[in-house]
C-alpha cells in the first residue's frame, strides 16, 4: 500500500493525455479529487516522437488537474502503451525445507527464480505479475504463505518494455517536474478500473481502443496472464473517413462521433450528410453508408485482436467468458455490438467504477487507464484492492453516455461548419470501398468447434 494518500495517474495516448488525482479517504474509498486532459502532442502509437512537445503537454494536463484539486503533483505513475512492451510467462520453483511453513521469503524466492529468464539486454523489466501458486502438485492456490509444503511452484507474468522508449518517456515526465513512482501497462490499468467482482472470479479479455492503439488484456482470476498491442485504433477510422469523403481530419473526427456507427444497421437510417470536400464540391452520403466505411476498419482491429489470443492461448470461446471493451474508440455506438458478433462472447463497455469524489467526471470509458493507474499506486501489485469493491455499494457513478456527443474535453459539441445534416433525398451515394486492410470474415463459430475437436480427436 502506497504510504502517501495522494496519488496520481498520468496517462500519456495518442490523442489525449490525462491526469488523475486520488486520495484515499479516512474510511478505505477512493476519492477522484482532480482530473485534466488536453490534446495530445509528440506521441505515436505510445512512443514519444517529439520531446519538447510531449513535455509540455504533459505540463498543460498536470497544471489542469492541480488546479482543480488544489494539490501540487510531485510524482505519478505513467501509463505505458504500443508494441514496443513485450510480455512472457515464466515459471518459478522454490524448495521448502521439511516441517516448515511457507514464509514470504520463500514465496519472494520462487519469484525471482521465475524471473531469472533470458531477457534482450535491450529491455527493461515494468511488470513481475505472479499467477496462481501450486504448492507440492496442489493447484490453485492464491497467497501459500502459513502452508506446509516442500515444492513451491509459481506462473509469473513479466511485462517488459524497450529501453529507448521508456527513457524518452521517463525523460518526458521529468523535464515536466515529476518524479515516476513507476510505468504501467495501459491494459494491467484499464482492466484495474473496469473488472467487476464477479469477474474477478472468470477469464475476461479487456480491449482498452485508444486513438493510435488498441490494448489487450487476459485476465485469469483478475490476474494478468496475458497482454499485446494492436497498432491500430480509432485514428485510423477517421483517416478512413478523410481519404474517401475527402476532408480534413478534424472534420472527419466529427462525423464519426455525431453520426458514425461500428454497425450500418444502427445508424440513423433517415439522415443524409451533405459533405463538402477540401475542393469545395459537395455530395451526399447517408449515415448508413457512413457506418459502412467505418465498420472494416473496427472489424479488422477485432479480428487482430482475434488471431493474438487464438494462437497465444487457443480459441477465444473456450479460453474466455467476457469481453469488456474500453477506452475513448469503444464509445462509437455499435462498437459492443461488432464485438459481440466477432468473440461470440457476452460483451459489455467497462466504465471505471467503485470511486468517490469527481466521479462523474472520470465515469467514461475514456478514463479508465488514467483511473487505473491510480488503483495501482494503490497495491503496487497488479490487482484490484478489495476496498474499491466494497465501496461499489454505496457509491454512485453517473449514468453511461452511449455516444459521444462533444470533443472530449468537456467542452461540448464541435460544430460541423461544412457537414450539415439535410432532409431524407432518394440519392444512393456509390458504395465506398472498404479500407484495404480490413480482414475477411474468418470461418462461423461452429467451424471453429468442429475444427478443435477433430485435432483432439
Amino acid at each position: 500500500m502506497k504510504e502517501n494518500s495522494i496519488i496520481v495517474g498520468l496517462d500519456i495516448g495518442t490523442t489525449k493525455i490525462t491526469t488523475v488525482i486520488g486520495e484515499i479517504a479516512p474510511g478505505g474509498t477512493l476519492d477522484i479529487i482532480g482530473q485534466g486532459s488536453v490534446p495530445s502532442e509528440g506521441m505515436k502509437r505510445g512512443s514519444v516522437v517529439n520531446l519538447e512537445r510531449a513535455t509540455h503537454a504533459i505540463r498543460q494536463s498536470v497544471a489542469a488537474a492541480e488546479r482543480v484539486s488544489g494539490v501540487k503533483v510531485g510524482s505519478v505513475f505513467v501509463s505505458v502503451a504500443g508494441n514496443h512492451a513485450k510480455a512472457i510467462t515464466s515459471h518459478g520453483l522454490a524448495a521448502i525445507r521439511r516441517n516448515q511453513e511457507i514464509a514470504q521469503p520463500d514465496v519472494d524466492r520462487a519469484i525471482e527464480n521465475a524471473r531469472a529468464v533470458p531477457l534482450d539486454p535491450n529491455l527493461e523489466i515494468i511488470h513481475t505479475l505472479p499467477q496462481e501458486y501450486v504448492v507440492d502438485g496442489q493447484e490453485g492456490i492464491k497467497s501459500p504463505v502459513g502452508m506446509h509444503g516442500v515444492r513451491l511452484e509459481v506462473d509469473v507474468h513479466i511485462v517488459a518494455g524497450t529501453a529507448g522508449p521508456l527513457l524518452n518517456l521517463r525523460r518526458c515526465v521529468q523535464e515536466a517536474g515529476l518524479k515516476v513512482d513507476g510505468f504501467v501497462l495501459h491494459a494491467l490499468a484499464s482492466g484495474l478500473a473496469t473488472l467487476e467482482a464477479l469477474e474477478q472470479t472468470q477469464t475476461v479479455i479487456v480491449i482498452d481502443m485508444g486513438g493510435g492503439t488498441t490494448d489487450v488484456g487476459v485476465f485469469k482470476r483478475g490476474n494478468l496472464a496475458h497482454s499485446a498491442s494492436i497498432p491500430i485504433g480509432g485514428e485510423h477510422v477517421t483517416a478512413d473517413l478523410a481519404q474517401i469523403l475527402k476532408i480534413p481530419i478534424e472534420e472527419a473526427e466529427n462525423v464519426k462521433r455525431k453520426y458514425g456507427a461500428a454497425l450500418p444497421e444502427l445508424a440513423d437510417q433517415d439522415l443524409t450528410l451533405e459533405i463538402t470536400t477540401a475542393s469545395g464540391s459537395t455530395h451526399a452520403i447517408s449515415a448508413f453508408e457512413l457506418s459502412r466505411i467505418i465498420k472494416p476498419r473496427i472489424a479488422e482491429i477485432y479480428g487482430m485482436i482475434r488471431d493474438e489470443i487464438d494462437q497465444a492461448l487457443g480459441p477465444v470461446e473456450l479460453v474466455a467468458q467476457t469481453v469488456v471493451i474500453t477506452g475513448g474508440a469503444s464509445q462509437l455506438r455499435g462498437t459492443a455490438e461488432l464485438a459481440r458478433d466477432r468473440f461470440r462472447l457476452p460483451v459489455r463497455v467497462g466504465r471505471p467504477r467503485g470511486i468517490g469524489g469527481l466521479s462523474d467526471i472520470v465515469s467514461s470509458p475514456a478514463h479508465a487507464a488514467s483511473v487505473g493507474l491510480v488503483l495501482y499506486g494503490i497495491g503496487q501489485d497488479g490487482k484490484v484492492p478489495d476496498m474499491i469493491f466494497e465501496s461499489m455499494e454505496t457509491v454512485q457513478t453517473a449514468p453511461p453516455t452511449p455516444v459521444i456527443a462533444g470533443n472530449g474535453l468537456g467542452n461540448g459539441p464541435v460544430p460541423l461548419p461544412s457537414v450539415l445534416p439535410v432532409q431524407p433525398t432518394e440519392i444512393v451515394p456509390a458504395k465506398p470501398e472498404p479500407s484495404p486492410a480490413a480482414k475477411k470474415d474468418g470461418p462461423s463459430f461452429g467451424e471453429r468447434v468442429k475444427n478443435i475437436f477433430k485435432d483432439w480427436f
